[in-house]
């Protein structure tokens, strides 16, 4: 093999050699960008389950069925189902009036409808502070604004009316998406009506407007 030769096969494995390098090179991190920032939206149609246990009489009592939640800026309509899928109680929300209707019974209504609720159902059900916390955003206990983050930690806080928010899982495992939403939120509570008080909400479907 003539000089000129060797020359040239050294130089091919020395190009050979540094594009090897090249492709194994670990890429860099999808983690090190900023997260997206979340936006809340006034206008969403939700569906999902629920599963309530509290207390009556000093016994352990649990309800489970399904929801749909229809909300836009200034109305929501919630509608509670049973496993079968019978509406149990339909609780329409305006400025200033809350109307509960249950199943042959004559409608309630009142200015505040987290007391309509409890008095009407005998649990609370913190309908006013789900308009923002099924999107992941409210007020802690110190009054400060929070907006909870995809993480594969539950993400917990508690509010200024004592309910203790844990968001466990989200609609889609990309944790840096300005469309991620809440999944499962589990809410707690120390009540004198109702005992302790445990809420899981599931949200199958999710659709904004």
């Amino acid at each position: 093999m003539t000089i000129n030769l060797l020359k040239h096969v050294a130089a091919a494995c020395l190009v050979m050699l540094a594009a090897g390098c090249a492709t194994v090179a670990p890429p860099e991190s999808a983690d090190s960008g900023p997260a997206v920032e979340r936006r809340y939206n006034d206008s969403i149609d939700l569906s999902g389950r629920l599963s309530i246990r509290y207390e009556q009489d000093r016994r352990e009592q649990a309800v489970h069925g399904s929801f749909t939640w229809n909300q836009s800026a200034r109305h929501i309509v919630l509608s509670l189902l049973s496993p079968l899928g019978q509406t149990l109680a339909t609780i329409d929300i305006k400025p200033g009036i809350a109307v509960l209707t249950q199943s042959g019974k004559p409608p309630l209504s009142a200015a505040d409808v987290d007391v309509l609720t409890e008095q009407a159902l005998g649990w609370p059900l913190p309908v006013s502070g789900l308009r923002d916390w099924l999107q992941g955003f409210g007020r802690g206990a110190d009054g400060k604004a929070f907006v909870a983050q995809p993480s594969r930690d539950t993400v917990r806080f508690t509010t200024r009316d004592g309910w203790n928010l844990s968001y466990g899982e989200w609609q889609d495992d990309a944790a840096k998406t300005e469309k991620n939403r809440p999944k499962r939120i589990d809410l707690t509570r120390e009540t004198k009506q109702a005992g302790p008080v445990s809420i899981r909400i599931v949200i199958d479907d999710w659709q904004s407007h």
